[in-house]
């Protein structure tokens, strides 16, 4: 007898360019019905064009209404970071699941507070965003609420199935290197700390930091064994200061407070590391990738671009709404074209997972403790940075 289908009740807040990722994500979801009741944003207008384009059934810009509709199971929550903490608890109290984006918090100064990045002691930033962690933290356990973390990495095609090969094979990873480097941002606050909670290791560091601590998790379980995080050691920079004006016309990268560059390395408590790379001002495309180094092989996750299908063209005509590259103005000569993306990087995977934990209440892969750690990894890789000092656990 064919089982009927379960079905997910989805609200959404935040309507920008992540939340185009995820309605089309969620389109691409099997074995399940997801339902997108409301999308909500204080702009009305961008979350009506979300509702038709996606086929929400409303579009509002009140949070609190949408919170008290019954019928929506899950608050997926897609708005800037300094929001998520109070957006999660809130959701949390009125007895949903959340869907909580990269990076889970930050520190973004207080009330009015200008240039904190260049004011604020980064062990003060350390102490506050394991404050905010914990408060959330215990909100978590005590509603039963599932917590997802939208780390769309873990979930990227290269890194599952690497993983997968990893478990068969019971390897021990001895070394891995991962970076996000690009051409500056999209979103207006990426130059200002009270905007993101940080620079280029926030935005992007992030990325590959998470996937390597769930690639150890998953060793640990594999293998039988312990492995927590040791320490910490960072360098962080501004490498465009030495420009002139002229001189940065090609970069998009316009940082006030905030670094452009970094690279932090965690030791593991098997004495195994992870090195993370990540600058505001690659030009040529962006630079993605996870490389896996253990006792019995190597792993090149090639996340972004790939090498599935090039293109070169020697005009644009008929390709306005056709993106070819992420970070690349032009649309001639060769380029590495964007092919399922959504799949690849992991957002169609991510929300299967989530939408499999809530319609079967199972655990999802990326959870609360990556998300915790992640971020209290980020911070002791600013302290690090600060104080020229390795950072112990």
């Amino acid at each position: 007898m064919r089982q009927e289908k379960k079905t997910v009740v989805v609200g959404t807040v935040g309507a920008g360019y992540a939340a185009r990722l995820h309605a089309s994500g969620y389109e691409k979801v099997s074995k399940i019905n997801v339902r997108l009741k409301t999308i909500c944003d204080l702009n009305l207008t961008l979350a009506n064009e979300l509702k038709e384009s996606f086929g929400y059934e409303t579009a509002t810009s009140d949070y609190d209404q949408m919170l008290a509709d019954p019928e929506i199971q899950v608050i997926d929550i897609i708005t800037p970071p300094f929001l998520h903490c109070d957006m999660a608890i809130k959701a949390l109290e009125a007895g949903k699941h959340v869907i909580v984006e990269k990076p889970l918090t930050g520190y973004f100064g207080k009330k009015g507070e200008q240039n904190v990045g260049l004011t604020t002691p980064r062990s003060v930033m350390y102490d506050e965003i394991l404050k905010t962690m914990d408060r959330l933290k215990e909100v978590v356990e005590r509603t039963g609420g599932k917590f997802m973390y939208a780390e769309n990495h873990v979930y990227a095609t290269p890194v599952q199935r690497a993983a997968e090969i990893l478990k068969a094979r019971k390897s021990k990873i001895l070394y891995m290197r991962g970076e996000l480097s690009l051409n500056g941002s999209s979103s207006a606050l990426a130059g200002r700390w009270n905007g993101t909670g940080g620079g280029i290791l926030m935005r992007n560091g992030t990325h590959a930091l998470s996937c390597m601590l769930w690639l150890k998790e998953q060793e640990a379980k594999n293998r039988g064994e312990n492995i927590s995080i040791q320490s910490v050691v960072a360098d962080v920079g501004v490498t465009t200061a030495c420009l002139t004006e002229y001189e940065k016309r090609h970069l998009l990268a316009h940082p006030e407070d905030v670094e452009d560059f970094s690279n932090m390395t965690v030791t593991f408590s098997d004495g195994t590391k992870g090195l993370t790379i990540s600058s505001d001002t690659v030009l040529g495309g962006t630079r993605n990738y996870i490389d896996i180094y253990s006792n019995d092989g190597a792993l090149q996750c090639n996340i972004n671009p790939t090498d599935l299908l090039n293109s070169y063209f020697l005009d644009e005509e008929g390709m306005d709404d056709i993106e070819i590259s992420q970070w690349l103005p032009l649309k001639t000569g060769w380029n590495k074209v964007w092919v399922s993306d959504e799949i690849i990087r992991g957002y169609t995977g991510e929300l299967q997972s989530f939408m499999e934990a809530v319609a079967y209440d199972t655990e999802p892969e990326s959870g609360f403790s990556l998300a915790y750690n992640t971020a209290k990894l980020l911070y002791a890789a600013y302290v690090s940075a600060e104080e020229g000092r390795r950072v112990s656990f």
